[in-house]
């Protein structure tokens, strides 16, 4: 049965795949970065032209920290970059960028860009975009259950609306569906509160070359799906 009375209103990517990319193409790993990067402006412009409400991108997860410092260091400075780069074609665009995830650990500088992408896109009225940095599902629940347990309620007042309203940016919808690229198949921490009911979709393409084409064939997919919600 076809999903078409029940549009996407938040759509989630896991861009997954730029190293692997890289090899492939005979390229040092940072390279793949640069061109996921690159790729990330593209599907960020592509679903604000289809007026997808929301969509967020899991770009930088807390695991990720384990990594080299070479390569932690590079991602460092290609989001600055990025956002130099890129943030006034997405200010164009009318996107609102917001940041989901913890500010801890992330450098001075990196934080001085991610500030300036969500002040610059504050008062922007069209597509919301969550930009996962530092993020992940098990500390965002963490961290929501120490702000609920400060403001002092008794246990018998925690409800699953009090959690929601306690989320990184609370403003963000639960997901309707999941983009995975690069062939792995699973959530691996990925937005776990907002996650509980969206539907998974998994492409064997390299996030840097997830295009709009391939775009377009995961939300076809998306629309033959029927959304149960546990019901028949």
């Amino acid at each position: 049965m076809a999903n078409t009375d029940t549009p996407i209103k938040h759509l989630g990517f896991i861009v997954d795949g730029n190293r692997r990319w890289a090899t492939e193409q005979g390229k040092k790993t940072l390279a793949g970065h640069r061109k996921g990067a690159e790729q990330l402006k593209a599907v960020a412009k592509h679903c604000a032209n289809l007026d997808i409400p929301y969509f967020s991108a899991y770009v930088f997860s807390t695991e990720n920290w384990k990594r080299a410092e070479q390569e932690v260091g590079y991602l460092m400075d290609l989001f600055v970059e990025f956002v130099e780069r890129d943030l006034d074609e997405l200010h164009q665009e009318n996107i609102k960028v917001v940041h989901v995830g913890s500010r801890d650990n992330i450098p001075e500088h990196v934080l001085d860009a991610l500030d300036r992408a969500v002040n610059k896109t504050a008062s922007n009225t069209g597509s919301v975009f969550g930009f996962c940095f530092n993020y992940g599902g098990h500390q965002e629940l963490v961290d929501a259950m120490k702000a609920v347990v400060e403001s002092g309620v008794s246990a018998g007042e925690v409800s699953e609306e009090l959690i929601a309203e306690n989320l990184y940016e609370p403003e963000l919808p639960p997901l309707d569906m999941v983009i995975r690229t690069s062939g792995e198949q699973r959530l691996s921490n990925f937005m776990l509160w907002r996650a509980s009911y969206a539907e998974l979709y998994f492409t064997d393409t390299y996030w840097p070359d997830f295009d709009e084409a391939a775009l377009e064939e995961a939300l076809a997919w998306y629309q033959q799906r029927r959304r149960r919600f546990g019901g028949n």
